[in-house]
């Protein structure tokens, strides 16, 4: 490498050397060697990450044994360890509690399609545009209003407990179908809100410009609109989703024999917790991966607004 000598000569040649080492990998060998600054600014910030790693795992260990040592030391510690941590229990509740929780699983599955299907024609017969669709827009407007501040035990009590009261000729009574229903009105007016915030979003330019092309409004909301609200809007639907997933446990209340109910019923017959403990800790397990799932969908689309992507 031939650098020019002049009095800032040393500064050049350490920049020319930062910006090559910069280069990708497989490029063509120039004969390039990293300069003494650039070498040792990558060995500060090695030795940084290294010392924040090894404070993190400290911190974590500190705190993990003090958190132990309070709870192990409690007065009651020993009774709620028979009570809530019994591992006869727990091995006798695990197989039981996931064969149930292959209810929820079906639950989340088929609640989860219906949720986002109602969801998206609720959101659009609020943004529906003109007098004649006045009557749409007030009904998609009072069905979100009342369903998102109705609590969800309340509609699980009304519709479970109440629907087969009715008597009503050809309606199911099944406690899983009746509890399903009332998750997914409870929820189509949450994930209605998420996707009509989506189709706002979306500049009217956008829409004007299908309209100049010739498509109808109707096409426009549907190549133009739709696409570009449901791209900006997936990390707050799969949030609902893992909320919805935990919440399919409430179909108990009505009979259903899913991991909450398995293991109230090895509670009631052995006056012991410890299957509480066992369902949610298989629920935790099952919330996890779509948890960090919806945060690396998040950061990607963060990453790709940061870098001027489409979205």
């Amino acid at each position: 490498m031939t650098v020019t000598k002049d009095e800032s000569g040393q500064e050049d040649a350490d920049d020319q050397g930062d910006r090559s080492a910069d280069a990708p990998q497989g490029a063509p060998d120039d004969g390039y060697t990293p300069s003494a600054r650039r070498l040792e600014r990558e060995r500060y910030r090695r030795a940084r990450a290294r010392r924040a790693t090894a404070i993190a795992a400290l911190s974590t260990l500190v705190t993990a044994a003090v958190l132990y040592l309070v709870v192990v030391g409690a007065p009651g510690w020993p009774r709620t360890k028979e009570t809530f941590f019994n591992g006869q229990y727990a091995r006798e509740a695990l197989p039981k509690v996931l064969e149930g929780l292959w209810l929820n699983v079906r639950l989340l599955v088929v609640c989860g399609a219906a949720v986002l299907v109602l969801g998206m024609l609720i959101a659009i017969a609020r943004t529906l545009r003109g007098p004649v669709f006045f009557p749409l827009r007030a009904l998609a407007a009072a069905y979100t209003d009342f369903f998102r501040g109705l609590p969800l035990i309340i509609n699980l009590m009304i519709v479970v407990l109440g629907v087969p009261a009715l008597r009503l000729q050809g309606v199911t009574v099944d406690p899983v179908l009746l509890g399903g229903t009332a998750l997914t009105l409870t929820y189509s007016a949450y994930v209605a809100e998420v996707f009509r915030a989506g189709i706002e979003s979306v500049h009217p330019s956008q829409r004007a410009a299908a309209r100049s092309l010739g498509l109808t409004n109707r096409q426009a909301l549907r190549h133009v609109v739709l696409p570009q609200a449901v791209r900006r809007q997936v990390p707050p639907l799969l949030n609902d989703l893992v909320s919805l997933q935990k919440d399919t446990g409430l179909v108990s209340i009505g009979g259903a024999i899913d991991a909450v109910r398995a293991a109230d019923i090895i509670v009631g017959r052995s006056l012991n917790y410890t299957p509480y403990i066992v369902a949610g800790l298989v629920f935790v397990a099952l919330t996890i991966p779509m948890t960090r799932f919806t945060d690396w969908v998040t950061a990607r689309m963060d990453r790709q607004r940061a870098q001027g992507g489409s979205i």
